[in-house]
């Protein structure tokens, strides 16, 4: 074969084969998609991925003892449930809840804790509560009458066996007894 003719078919197969790569590098290239205007991405809905799996709670566990935040520690409560101290003469000191709603009031007293049950229907002042037994259970009776709307006076009369020998207490709610002292102070 003549020298010539392999120069020449040497250029035409280099140049063929650089058009074939040129071909295929511009056959690769991604076409630069045009510009979405803003109303389009509006109108599109965008899809959100979805889990199957719930949500990682929010819970924050303090391990805290109780001993250092009970001071701290408020409840509310609004279902019709009412507690007052009352401190009494002769010396005694009442705590009394009242459930509104059940028409029932709670006294804890150093003598015991009773439950008594409201006798004078939808009267707001006096309320009259009552117990058939002693602080003891026993034999005897209980009662507790407390005026003005704020429940802020109260008189306690118990009685144990012996119904002749009642005891009574004039008491004031701890409020009430503040404000009375700095009346007195002025």
């Amino acid at each position: 074969m003549n020298i010539e003719l392999l120069k020449q078919l040497r250029t035409s197969v280099v140049l063929t084969g650089l058009l074939a790569g040129a071909m295929t590098i511009s056959a690769c290239q991604q076409k630069q998609e045009p510009e979405q205007s803003l109303e389009d991405n509006i109108s599109e809905e965008q899809s959100v991925p979805m889990s199957a799996e719930p949500a990682e709670p929010n819970d924050v566990v303090v391990d805290t003892p109780v001993s250092d935040v009970e001071e701290d520690t408020v409840a509310s409560v609004t279902t019709g449930v009412n507690q007052m101290s009352y401190s009494c003469t002769p010396a005694l000191a009442v705590e009394a809840t009242y459930k509104d709603a059940d028409k029932q009031v709670v006294l804890e007293t150093p003598q015991g804790t009773v439950t008594l049950a409201k006798t004078n229907g939808d009267a707001i002042n006096p309320e009259v509560f009552n117990l058939n037994t002693s602080f003891d259970g026993g034999e005897g009776f209980i009662q507790w009458r407390v005026a003005h709307e704020d429940r802020e006076t109260g008189v306690m009369r118990t009685a144990g066996a012996d119904s002749e020998n009642v005891s009574t207490y004039e008491c004031k709610t701890s409020q009430a007894s503040e404000n009375k002292t700095a009346e007195t102070a002025a």
